[in-house]
């Protein structure tokens, strides 16, 4: 493991109480990693520990191949090249939007100040706000704010712990999307810490989900989603629910939607129990297949609509249709099963 970043074996505790244990993970530079997990499940232990905000119990975290934290000795949080992006923006309320900025810059000849900041500016779209106050700005605009200060000193790494939580949802996948293309066009590396897999999956090359202070499965979305290693992953990425099977190959499975066959092959024994995880996205509307269900409840979502449907079984399952194909509830539905992707654990 080599990286920008690597954290090698973390250990974070809180008088006798463990948050985080035998944590490993590298950010490869230019890479913006996530955190993403459930709260108090110690994602921002592990990002305050980078910071140099929290002691390190075992393990060892380095930056740029330099060690920053061990048991033994923690550089300064201030002397590390990190920026931090926090939830509350923590700008100077009296001081102007240039100002704020040049409290990072501190160490930068005074000539060149005000030119960094201006540039500053412009990269986070806020030119020609550099003499107003954080008040006479919108949440959004002072988050920019937050994160050009941030970016003022030219830090290694970023780090954004629930930088988007204050705002509301339309303008946090917006301000998620910029951040992600000025970091990109920066070449930066950064880590965020979130519990929305939303705003994950949208800024994100890699995510990390965390449970119980322990990386549950490091990768990419497409892999988290598609590919979740256990129970607590496929559960916490995405929506879906399980439906009991039966083992019938080591790539196939009986249940009441029928054969499942999937793109990978398990090792459990023939005729085990097993669950299997059925995505929205597997379900496809099908006026002539013999599956069918009573849509139980819906949910407009634009593009599509998300039903939630009743098997003759009892058991509900959760479908995604493109919106022109209204139903109500009540209906009976028929549709296809096409689950490119099978997903299945040891029945509990």
């Amino acid at each position: 493991m080599q990286g920008q970043l690597d954290v090698e074996n973390l250990r974070c505790a809180y008088d006798a109480l463990t948050v985080v244990k035998d944590l490993s993970f590298s950010v490869a530079a230019g890479d913006i990693a996530c955190l993403l997990g459930p709260s108090g499940c110690g994602k921002s232990t592990i990002l305050r520990a980078i910071a140099g905000f929290e002691p390190v119990m075992d393990g060892r975290i380095s930056l740029d191949s330099k060690t920053i934290s061990t048991p033994s000795g923690i550089l300064a949080p201030e002397k590390r090249g990190i920026g931090m992006v926090f939830q509350d923006y923590a700008l100077f309320p009296h001081l102007n939007i240039q100002q704020n900025l040049e409290f990072g810059l501190s160490k930068v000849d005074p000539a060149h100040r005000k030119e960094r900041t201006l540039e500053l500016l412009e990269l986070v779209d806020l030119h020609g706000y550099e003499h107003r106050f954080p008040h006479e700005l919108s949440g959004g605009q002072q988050q920019r704010v937050a994160l050009a200060r941030a970016l003022a000193p030219k830090p290694s790494l970023l780090l954004l712990d629930e930088p988007f939580s204050n705002l509301d949802a339309e303008l946090r996948t917006r301000l998620g999307l910029d951040v992600r293309l000025i970091l990109k066009e920066l070449e930066m590396s950064a880590i965020l810490v979130t519990h929305d897999q939303k705003e994950a999956f949208a800024m994100a090359d890699h995510i990390g989900v965390i449970d119980q202070g322990r990386i549950q499965q490091w990768g990419r979305p497409f892999e988290l989603y598609h590919e979740p290693v256990n129970r607590f992953v496929a559960s916490f990425i995405g929506q879906g629910c399980f439906i009991p099977g039966t083992t019938i190959s080591h790539e196939s499975f009986d249940s009441e939607l029928g054969q499942i066959k999937g793109n990978r092959a398990y090792n459990f024994p023939m005729q085990s129990r097993v669950d299997i995880l059925i995505r929205p996205d597997d379900i496809v509307f099908s006026s002539e297949s013999r599956l069918h269900g009573v849509v139980t409840a819906k949910t407009f979502a634009g593009t599509n609509t998300h039903y939630q449907i009743k098997l003759p079984s009892e058991r509900e399952i959760q479908a995604s249709f493109p919106s022109h194909q209204d139903l109500n509830l009540g209906d009976t539905v028929h549709f296809a099963l096409d689950a490119e992707h099978l997903i299945a654990y040891p029945a509990e």
